[in-house]
């Protein structure tokens, strides 16, 4: 009996480790909360800018997240972990992402999604709206050369890494 006993402590202890483990964080922008860790899952619920939310897990470029909105799963980028403030406007939520620094301790992190998975490939459809919406995002060389001037920008030529072998 006591073995049992001894036993319902260590899982309590493990389970309160796991519950301390979660990570805090704020939406930079309003943002859905979705069902799954895609974008055309059920919608469970929507954040707003500088909404608090509790961070359980994340999976390629996705957090799993509780808030008072609603639990599911959201952009990695849509939110900053660390302690959650409201912005003044949505300019001032991306200072800090600006240099890839966040957080509390402006701790510099990266994402890193390397694609589309063979379940994620078989159950893709087509979005025209998110076609149109990426080439809204198209420009001209002037504009181009424009924004390279600004930024004191200069071209150069790479050579093509070596074919594999």
């Amino acid at each position: 009996m006591r073995f049992f006993k001894i036993l319902a402590m260590l899982f309590c202890l493990l389970a309160m480790q796991q519950v301390a483990a979660v990570e805090t964080g704020s939406a930079l922008k309003t943002e859905a909360i979705k069902k799954e860790p895609f974008s055309d899952a059920k919608t469970m619920g929507t954040l707003s800018l500088g909404d608090r939310v509790n961070i359980f897990k994340k999976e390629g470029g996705w957090l799993n997240v509780k808030s008072a909105k609603g639990n599911g799963w959201v952009r990695m980028l849509s939110i900053r972990r660390g302690d959650a403030k409201k912005e003044k406007n949505l300019a001032d939520s991306f200072k800090g992402l600006a240099s890839g620094r966040s957080g509390t301790g402006k701790v510099v992190a990266t994402t890193g999604i390397r694609g589309l998975n063979d379940e994620e490939l078989k159950s893709a459809k087509f979005d025209a709206g998110e076609l149109k919406q990426a080439e809204s995002y198209l420009t001209t060389r002037a504009e181009a050369q424009s924004f390279a001037d600004q930024g004191k920008l200069k071209a150069g030529s790479r050579d093509y890494l070596p074919l594999p072998q």
